[in-house]
């Protein structure tokens, strides 16, 4: 694996210094955008850079030095290549393409250098090799354990005494949800049907709410969640509810190899706030594919993306500051920090969070092995936000 290579090294850093000498927009993209992003990626491989059409001549004459080919061109693009101490250098432009507004074009720091690239998530989602897909989601894979350890340490931090905080005790909540459980449900209960006597699994189920509503309506509720102070408030509001429900302190994606758990519910439920906290949805969906029976159903509810990446709003002033294709990860408060006191507030750690598109996740899911019946994106009813979607639910079957 071409992993710690100088002479590579020495090469795109070369590059990279050439175009920002020149002030022309670029991009490393196919294996090179990989290799600078940490993917293991097969021994060789030409490295290969997209740029700013209307800097050709001046980025053709830069590199003279190396002897280039000759500019190919055709009604699309404009090439040429070269040779840099044995590594094959291909250069490109698109005709009447703006390289630096590419929504999937980011900047990432290599061995102290910042080099522009296109995202790894680029290339999910499009046509680049089985072997290169699957480097992609194991280094995803890698990353995301880091991730999530730092995530269940800002949630096992104060969390009980902010759910008080929050909803009341477990006591006042219970007697809450048992006076009208479906209520706590909406609005993707009408997609659960009949669940008395079903196996319901609720991911990251949080603070038990939901898990103690669908029990209360005769479901067999497990709960998987990584933090041990929900788990603790999601018993109390049961036990004092007159319910049971099975709870996991335990990462959703461990449960990929618990053999057990597979094939064994009739519904999986995830709901509000917990898609971010994955770096990669594909083992996410494969996981809910496997814990599915025949004919299962996968109900997740959750945030629209135009409320979370795109818009600010402020009143009745909406303004678009986000990037709805961003693909970085973001460096947030965590979510309950809210219903902390201000003491309690500074010290608590931050989580990483992904943010997706709804493409991204209907994608994500059709490529895990689920089959999708309904996309549901449901409005905002305050009045001064009528018209922009709020949230989403997606339905799909094993």
């Amino acid at each position: 694996m071409r992993v710690n290579d100088p002479n590579l090294q020495s090469c795109i850093h070369y590059i990279a210094s050439i175009f920002e000498e020149l002030n022309v927009s670029y991009s490393f993209v196919d294996t090179s955008a990989l290799w600078v992003q940490g993917v293991h990626v097969p021994e060789d491989f030409p490295v290969r850079v997209q740029f700013q059409w209307d800097g050709l001549n001046e980025v053709y004459q830069a590199f003279q030095p190396h002897h280039p080919s000759q500019v190919e061109k055709d009604a699309t693009k404009a090439s040429f290549h070269f040779t840099w101490n044995r590594i094959e250098v291909q250069l490109e432009c698109l005709f009447n393409m703006t390289v630096r507004t590419n929504p999937y074009r980011i900047q990432v720091e290599h061995e102290g250098i910042k080099l522009w690239c296109t995202s790894l998530y680029t290339y999910l989602y499009s046509e680049v090799s089985k072997a290169e897909k699957l480097s992609i989601h194991q280094f995803l894979f890698d990353k995301q354990q880091s991730i999530t350890s730092n995530n269940e340490a800002a949630w096992n931090q104060n969390q009980y005494d902010a759910l008080v905080q929050r909803y009341g005790d477990p006591l006042h909540l219970a007697d809450k949800i048992s006076g009208n459980p479906k209520w706590r449900l909406h609005p993707f209960y009408k997609y659960f049907g009949e669940v008395e006597n079903k196996k319901v699994a609720h991911l990251m189920g949080s603070n038990g709410i939901k898990a103690v509503a669908l029990s209360k309506l005769g479901a067999n509720v497990t709960v998987v969640d990584f933090s041990k102070e929900n788990e603790k408030y999601a018993k109390e509001v049961a036990m004092a509810a007159g319910v049971s429900i099975e709870y996991w302190v335990e990462d959703i994606l461990a449960l990929d190899g618990k053999e057990e758990l597979h094939q064994q519910f009739d519904f999986v439920l995830m709901e509000l706030g917990v898609l971010h906290y994955f770096i990669d949805l594909y083992p996410l969906f494969q996981t809910v594919a496997k814990m599915l029976s025949n004919r299962g159903k996968f109900i997740l509810h959750e945030f629209h993306p135009i409320s979370t990446k795109l818009i600010t709003s402020t009143g009745k002033k909406h303004k678009v500051t986000g990037n709805y294709f961003d693909p970085q990860i973001e460096e947030n408060q965590v979510a309950f920090s809210k219903h902390v006191d201000e003491e309690h507030k500074q010290v608590l750690s931050t989580v990483l969070q992904r943010k997706w598109t709804i493409g991204e996740v209907v994608t994500s899911a059709a490529q895990s092995g689920l089959t999708i019946e309904t996309l549901e994106e449901e409005p905002n009813h305050k009045s001064h936000d009528m018209g922009l979607p709020k949230t989403f639910t997606l339905v799909a079957r094993k």
